[in-house]
């Protein structure tokens, strides 16, 4: 199970211009902010639905509509990797995930270019009672499935302990009890993650993990599909008849 929530996007206009330091070619840029393109004129491209200009996308806050010529030399760059599309690396994205430890086990492994801000499980693990739901359990047939109802019933006793009256009067007991939570916890417990990304660490991640057998990564890597102008991140060219 995994949950991608408030996915926001920004860099567009900064990582167009370094993109184009090298070669000097601020002038052959044609992205434009939506609603904005000369003296207040709406964007030509916009519909009820969105703009639609050359990837039916807008971006930013502000939204910018990212031109032929710049996309064009995105995707180039993209398709020389990484040492040519460094302007990926300003393009940052910002997404709430919510997924089980052993899923976050992996994720962990991207340390560079990512920052995350997680609940704490260590501070708060007895804030509420343990539930079915909050654990990854789909794929459990019946036997393994009553396995993890009775450790959830023994976290709860533990909770249960661990709060009462008795036990928090006792520092070494409140302790010891935390400990039987902590170490019992089954890996498929979910854990919520404020997380920041960039789009060339979405680059190595949709590249490598596509095709994962765990399904929360294929579906993280759908989600990274669903970001504006996710062909710079995946690599695939538009279709030149469908723009």
């Amino acid at each position: 199970m995994i949950k991608l929530e408030k996915t926001e996007v920004f860099g567009w206009e900064a990582a167009i211009r370094g993109m184009r330091n090298p070669m000097n070619s601020w002038d052959r840029s044609d992205s434009r902010y939506c609603g904005g393109f000369d003296m207040g004129e709406e964007c030509p491209y916009h519909s009820e639905d969105g703009c639609r200009r050359y990837n039916k996308e807008c971006v930013g806050l502000t939204p910018l509509v990212i031109g032929p010529n710049d996309h064009d030399l995105m995707m180039q760059l993209a398709e020389g990797g990484s040492v040519h599309a460094k302007y990926r690396r300003m393009i940052t994205v910002y997404v709430d995930i919510t997924a089980p430890l052993y899923w976050w086990k992996e994720f962990d492994t991207y340390k560079v270019g990512t920052v995350a801000n997680s609940c704490s499980t260590m501070h708060k693990i007895a804030d509420k009672k343990f539930t079915l739901d909050d654990f990854s359990h789909e794929h459990l047939i019946v036997a393994s499935l009553n396995c993890l109802k009775k450790t959830i019933e023994a976290l709860n006793m533990c909770r249960e302990g661990y709060l009462s009256e008795d036990v928090s009067k006792n520092p070494e007991w409140k302790k010891e009890v935390w400990w039987q939570m902590i170490q019992l916890l089954p890996s498929s417990y979910n854990q919520k993650r404020t997380v920041m990304l960039n789009y060339e660490v979405l680059a190595g991640i949709y590249e490598y993990r596509r095709d994962h057998k765990l399904d929360e990564w294929r579906e993280f890597c759908g989600w990274i599909k669903e970001l504006p102008y996710s062909k710079i991140i995946t690599g695939v060219r538009e279709d030149k008849n469908n723009e």
